[in-house]
């Protein structure tokens, strides 16, 4: 199984920017997934998650409000809408496969390469 994240690029602040994820295999219906971002010089942070049917969702208090989780499980993705983006967004982003705690990385045991998302000011 592995998981390709793409959809990253250069915003300005105020923007807004889809990624998205899609894992290979035929079990992605069967986890929840999350995102997580790592900005230079910072450790990776939770960003957003969501259960394996798409009907909860949890997010850092950073992005509550402005980005968005959602799923297709037809489609074996997974996005991350983003809206109002602020230069301190700026990060790689990685998705990730979760089997435990939504909001640590330790909960999650398979991950994406990571799409590189700029916000300029």
């Amino acid at each position: 199984v592995q998981l390709q994240a793409s959809g990253g690029g250069l915003v300005q602040a105020g923007d807004s920017l889809s990624v998205s994820c899609v894992a290979s295999g035929r079990t992605f219906s069967s986890y929840a997934m999350g995102w997580f971002r790592q900005a230079p010089g910072k450790e990776r942070e939770f960003v957003a998650a969501i259960n394996w049917s798409g009907g909860s969702t949890y997010y850092a208090d950073s992005v509550k409000g402005r980005f968005s989780i959602s799923r297709d499980n037809a489609k074996n993705t997974v996005y991350l809408q983003m809206n109002s983006l602020k230069p301190e967004d700026t990060a790689v982003y990685y998705c990730a496969r979760n089997r435990g705690s939504y909001t640590r990385d330790t909960g999650y045991d398979l991950w994406g390469q990571g799409t590189l998302v700029t916000v300029s000011s």
